[in-house]
């Protein structure tokens, strides 16, 4: 069976995110998005924890499920933590994802993280003074099957390789602990290519997931897994993510990644973004005010790669980019906003009327069933996206980057020539 995985979201106790991420939201947008495993997210706030508790019961090993549901949408435990400490003489900034096989591997967690002075309960993301070493180790003793996930590793503020408070390589983050790395996540301003341009990340498996704030962010970018019915389990991911199975790890679904809020160089506050072999002429410095520019992700991975840009190495799990289903329609319809009125009606009418939900739609659907569904310029757009025919505004310094499927003109031209096309 094909298993959609988005496995790491936010609770409502998490700094800036909608009081909608409820469980029976999660489950009900699971289905809308074709997404059929999803992280709890937050496991360390006790309220939170409540609320799985409350609304979820055991499916498959290590998998739980909402009470009464016949979704299909399967949950498991999962959680970011912000470290914030010193190491080798500099303030390191790291967040990190751990995934847990059970309820009481979580209580476990839960309890070694409150006796080494965490403050669980001051955010559904909380901040501990302890090094990203020392959580792996906790999470290890709880339970050697906990996979422990350096999260978005490029963001320049807060991740392992972050220009600002990062490292240059796992090693030099976890030490001989580094074996038990797994698995890093490579968020929105990074893709397969660009990670897989260092060949120390090769025995490294690179999965992506949406880090959402709002349930119509879900599924923004997720895992693709294929895996018999009857092995279905959390303890199935967990082998086929350790094991870099590409037989049965079939893809990550992608941003672009210029759409990522720190893919260039830049200066929010001026509106600088510069493509890195730019800002290098500039020494990094912002032109408007000298200050330091943010040092994006695309630096970054200039900065450690070993190979040049070029197509994925064969033998690796690839990568698919798309645009969110939302951003496809008000693009093709020429509207402003991915969250009008409009979008939503027809957004919603689209993913009621296919099977396979929003994913369906941009992975799988073939052009003719688009068009039924949504019309022949939303289905083009789709086409665009899917042969990486658009054009982007690179993001940058916290600034999304703005795609552009269709100009004025070519919106006007093609649907002129479909109506013309009917006349006849």
């Amino acid at each position: 069976m094909r298993v959609i995985a988005d496995l790491h979201i936010h609770s409502p106790y998490s700094r800036a995110v909608s009081q909608e991420m409820s469980i029976p939201n999660l489950d009900a947008w699971g289905v809308k998005k074709g997404i059929n495993l999803l992280g709890t997210g937050d496991f360390t706030h006790a309220k939170w924890l409540d609320h799985l508790r409350e609304n979820l019961e055991p499916a498959e090993p290590g998998l739980y499920k909402r009470k009464k549901s016949s979704s299909g949408v399967r949950f498991m435990f999962t959680a970011e933590i912000s470290s914030i400490y010193s190491h080798n003489g500099q303030v390191r900034r790291v967040h990190n994802l751990i995934f847990a096989p059970s309820l009481e591997v979580v209580e476990d967690i839960n309890t070694a993280l409150s006796a080494k002075g965490a403050k669980l309960q001051s955010d559904g993301r909380p901040i501990v003074g302890l090094s990203s070493r020392e959580l792996l180790n906790i999470a290890l003793n709880a339970s050697p099957e906990c996979l422990f996930v350096p999260a978005h590793a490029w963001t320049p503020w807060f991740a392992v390789f972050g220009s600002k408070s990062g490292y240059n390589s796992l090693e030099e983050c976890f030490g001989e602990d580094a074996k038990y790395i797994y698995a890093i996540e490579t968020g929105l301003s990074s893709d397969i290519e660009m990670n897989r341009r260092i060949s120390a990340l090769d025995n490294i498996t690179l999965i992506s997931n949406s880090d959402p704030h709002s349930l119509r962010r879900l599924g923004r970018e997720c895992n693709v897994f294929e895996i018999e019915k009857n092995k279905l389990s959390y303890g199935e991911i967990y082998r086929i993510i350790k094991e870099r199975d590409a037989r049965h790890f079939l893809f990550t679904v992608e941003y672009f990644p210029e759409e990522g809020r720190y893919h260039y160089d830049g200066h929010r506050e001026h509106n600088v973004s510069l493509h890195p072999r730019v800002a290098d002429k500039l020494n990094k410095i912002c032109p408007e005010c000298g200050r330091p520019l943010t040092v994006g992700v695309l630096s970054r991975v200039e900065e450690l790669a070993d190979r040049p840009e070029t197509k994925l190495p064969e033998g690796f799990i690839p990568g698919r980019r798309t645009v969110q289903l939302e951003e496809i329609i008000a693009d093709s319809l020429g509207l402003k906003s991915p969250t009008g009125k409009k979008v939503v009606e027809v957004y919603e009418a689209m993913v009621r009327n296919y099977p396979g939900g929003e994913l369906g739609i941009l992975l799988e659907a073939e052009k003719s069933e688009i068009s039924d569904i949504g019309g022949p310029l939303i289905a083009e757009g789709i086409e665009r996206v899917r042969a990486g025919q658009v054009k982007i505004i690179p993001g940058f310094d916290g600034v999304y980057g703005k795609v552009e499927i269709f100009s004025d003109e070519e919106r006007n031209a093609f649907a002129g020539l479909k109506a013309q096309k009917t006349l006849f």
